[in-house]
């Protein structure tokens, strides 16, 4: 049987309250059920056990989420809102310069992929959640496919003679290097991500600039 040890919980706090253990219990559930599913997957935690480990209840659970998948849909929100807020700091980093915002999401893609031993939460939940009509397969969807246009944008942007092709290649290698990562370990093919990319972006770009 696994053991599950409380998260450390990240949230709003009640007004006049400090500490971890006085979240709001809604802010307290997602930020535990967040972290079980991404260490122990979506089909292996139930709502008891994310309750329990939240330190609260099966009926305040239901009455924040109706229902564990409106639970799972809420923490896959969560992921592409923090997706959205790596995007931002590429610009704010480096404003107006598309190729080094480019070789900064292939450091950023290393370090999720190298770092992270299970892998995008977004890829285990269209594993685990095969049914076509999973309220969370749209949000995958919309999801991967956002993230893929903003990759392919940003290339255009770069000046890529193939900026779709180039997304597509620096795309793919990402999936597979997490999903390498999870199967053979840290050592494999996906400690190469950062070389590859690179020598990928060079071979695309004009002049064939070199990384930041």
């Amino acid at each position: 049987m696994t053991t599950i040890t409380p998260p450390r919980l990240q949230g709003p706090r009640l007004e006049g309250t400090s500490g971890p253990g006085e979240l709001r219990p809604r802010d307290r559930i997602l930020g535990t059920a967040r972290d079980l599913f991404h260490r122990h997957g979506y089909r292996g935690v139930g709502v008891d056990t994310i309750a329990e480990v939240a330190g609260t209840n099966k009926m305040t659970l239901y009455r924040h989420f109706g229902s564990k998948d409106d639970l799972i849909v809420e923490c896959l929100h969560g992921f592409a809102e923090e997706a959205d807020a790596t995007w931002a700091s590429f610009e704010e980093t480096y404003p107006g310069d598309p190729v080094a915002q480019l070789h900064a999401w292939v450091r950023v893609g290393a370090d999720c992929a190298i770092a992270d031993e299970r892998g995008c939460d977004m890829v285990n939940a269209a594993v685990e959640l095969t049914e076509h009509d999973h309220p969370a397969r749209r949000v995958i969807e919309d999801f991967k496919t956002e993230q893929r246009n903003r990759l392919v944008g940003l290339c255009r942007s770069a000046g890529a003679t193939q900026a779709e092709l180039l997304a597509d290649t620096l795309w793919l290698l990402l999936e597979g290097a997490r999903v390498s990562r999870q199967s053979v370990g840290a050592e494999g093919p996906s400690a190469r991500f950062i070389r590859m990319a690179e020598a990928i972006i060079a071979a695309f770009l004009p002049r064939g600039p070199a990384a930041p």
